[in-house]
């Protein structure tokens, strides 16, 4: 009569019947005011009726009693009561919660009212796992049903190997995991679970994302090289997940096409570039550790470059071992390599190195490390030049003797002339000028009586008109 919404009532009189034992009452009750969600795979319990419905019955434990055990009926409820507090897990273990009549109602509220994260939760809490996995896969639920609903209650509690192991007695195959295998680690690396990712990884045969996530533990967190000396055996473990994949491919290949739908794919050329990589890395590993060991070591920079990072990175690794070594040479060999390898821009390379050798102050190095340019077999006939030149376009206070023995090392006439007018040394310019083919040097020398005029310098602007 007053209009009010007579859910809350039935509500109520359903609950006074499921205390009072009447089931079958009950379900009538409640079937007038709970409805089944809109959509069963939202992420949530269901309606906070039904969840109230479900939690009283789970606190209630009711053992089945056969008719002509009515004698010891209340004993066994007596027990039942004192060894738990809801369904019991012993009682699991021996098969027969199934066949209770309060596990049997829940299902049915469930199923008739519940979301399937519902469902899939109440299995759970009852290590009814194989059930709750079974109804995923029949409903095709979502991910993030399999997330919440069992992946995580199932590390959390220490029960991946459980886990794990039904999954492959479900599908030894593991491909109808895929999508929730790949879900689960999408989740482990947001939140930086990098033990149990790798773990899943190792379960799942994803040798290629095992050796990803391998490179991880190798690099994060180290601040030198001495630091990384101590986790090589990671880099080994990175090489033997590959060669177990790439045993895998070609396994494969003889027969028909193995469905690796969801473990990542690499092509055999890929997969033996990576293991160089890895065995290249190895080698500067323990070349740096040696240096930093025996303190050789110069360099500090902020993050430690490693030959798994972008091209600046790799070059970065390259320029670190060729100044840490004694000497440049020591180091040239493995960065030379990695230029190689990696198909660097080695004249970038060579003249950074030359910019730290210039702030060291040591001079003498860089004419080694033209040597070793120059001998590789590789290098432009420039390359030398443009090393020298590169340093003199930022440093101009290098000592005379010093800058002297650097430019007359330079192939290139030309390029000496440049040089010379960089340090503003116009009359050792104009003097090589003179040396040129006539047009040429005419050319030259007016350009150095220019210069000289700008800046003044009245001595050889007089020697240059001279000769002009």
């Amino acid at each position: 009569k007053s209009g009010l919404d007579p859910g809350g009532a039935w509500h109520a009189w359903g609950m006074a019947c499921l205390k009072a034992g009447n089931l079958s009452s009950a379900r009538e009750k409640f079937n007038r005011c709970l409805k089944p969600p809109m959509d069963l795979n939202q992420l949530n319990h269901g309606s906070r009726l039904v969840q109230d419905v479900i939690q009283y019955l789970e606190s209630t434990v009711k053992p089945i009693l056969i008719a002509d055990d009515d004698y010891f009926a209340t004993l066994r409820e007596l027990e039942a009561t004192l060894r738990t507090r809801s369904l019991s897990l012993e009682m699991m273990c021996e098969g027969k919660i199934q066949h209770n009549s309060y596990y049997q109602e829940c299902l049915f509220y469930l199923h008739s009212y519940g979301t399937n994260l519902a469902i899939i939760s109440f299995y759970m809490r009852h290590d009814c796992m194989r059930e709750a996995l079974l109804h995923l896969l029949n409903k095709e639920s979502p991910s993030e049903v399999f997330i919440e609903g069992i992946f995580i209650p199932s590390y959390e509690s220490g029960k991946l190997h459980m886990l794990e192991n039904l999954l492959e007695t479900i599908d030894p195959g593991l491909e109808s995991w895929g999508v929730y295998l790949i879900a689960a680690c999408k989740y482990l690396q947001r939140k930086n679970y990098y033990h149990i990712l790798y773990e899943l990884q190792q379960f799942m045969k994803d040798h290629v994302r095992a050796a990803m996530t391998c490179i991880r533990f190798f690099t994060h967190g180290a601040k030198s090289y001495t630091e990384l000396g101590g986790k090589q055996t990671w880099l080994l473990k990175i090489k033997d997940h590959l060669k177990v994949y790439l045993q895998e491919v070609s396994r494969s290949s003889g027969r028909k096409k193995m469905a690796f739908t969801f473990r990542k794919k690499m092509s055999a050329t890929d997969v033996s570039r990576h293991i160089n990589t890895v065995d290249l890395q190895m080698e500067v590993t323990k070349f740096l550790h040696r240096c930093e060991s025996s303190g050789t070591s110069q360099m500090t920079g902020s993050s430690l470059p490693t030959l798994f990072g972008n091209n600046n990175m790799k070059m970065d690794v390259a320029c670190k071992v060729m100044l840490e070594g004694k000497n440049i040479e020591e180091g040239f060999g493995i960065a030379f390599r990695v230029l190689q390898d990696f198909q660097l821009e080695a004249t970038e390379v060579y003249s950074k190195v030359a910019k730290q050798l210039v702030k060291q102050q040591k001079y003498s190095e860089i004419r080694q490390l033209l040597k070793c340019v120059s001998e590789s077999g590789v290098a432009a006939k420039n390359d030398g030049d443009n090393i020298i030149l590169n340093c003199l376009n930022e440093f101009k206070n290098i000592p005379a003797e010093d800058l002297d023995n650097l430019i007359q090392d330079m192939d290139s006439d030309e390029n000496k002339i440049q040089a010379y007018v960089m340090c503003n040394k116009l009359r050792s310019a104009y003097l090589v000028s003179v040396r040129q083919e006539k047009t040429r040097a005419v050319q030259l020398v007016q350009h150095v009586q220019q210069l000289a005029e700008n800046s003044g310098d009245d001595v050889v602007k007089a020697i240059c008109a001279q000769w002009l």
